[in-house]
């Protein structure tokens, strides 16, 4: 694996998530704004990991795509510690451990997990399969 390339992914995901989440509050839609952000976040989070993945992947690398979506989840989880709870959670009366154990950041959590898997599986192994057929 290439740390450094998908710790560097993992960050402009993270970059990009962050922006949904705090852009999503800009359009009122629903009445929970916490939820809207949310929903946003998890349907954003997706094709952010499909791409990432892509950019990962385009220098051929073999790693499993399972392993590189817990990179990503990780990186996310480590600078959502750094910068998200401390700036954005903690200033309207949440907490780390209202942030951390909302079953939200778990299910967005295997989203980045799954998508990753399913684009290793997709792209880079269904194509090794037939190569060497």
């Amino acid at each position: 694996m290439k740390h450094v390339r998908a710790i560097g992914i993992g960050i402009f995901i993270w970059i990009i998530g962050v922006s949904l989440y705090t852009f999503s509050f800009y359009i009122p839609i629903l009445e929970n704004p916490e939820l809207q952000a949310n929903i946003f976040l998890s349907i954003g989070v997706v094709p952010l990991v499909w791409f990432g993945s892509k950019l990962y992947y385009r220098k051929n690398n073999t790693t499993k795509g399972y392993w590189l979506g817990l990179v990503f989840f990780s990186i996310a989880a480590v600078l959502d510690a750094l910068v998200t709870v401390p700036l954005f959670i903690e200033p309207y009366g949440g907490s780390y451990y209202s942030f951390f154990t909302a079953i939200g950041f778990w299910l967005i959590g295997m989203e980045f997990v799954i998508t990753a898997t399913c684009y290793w599986y997709v792209e880079v192994y269904g194509k090794k399969e037939t190569v060497n057929s």
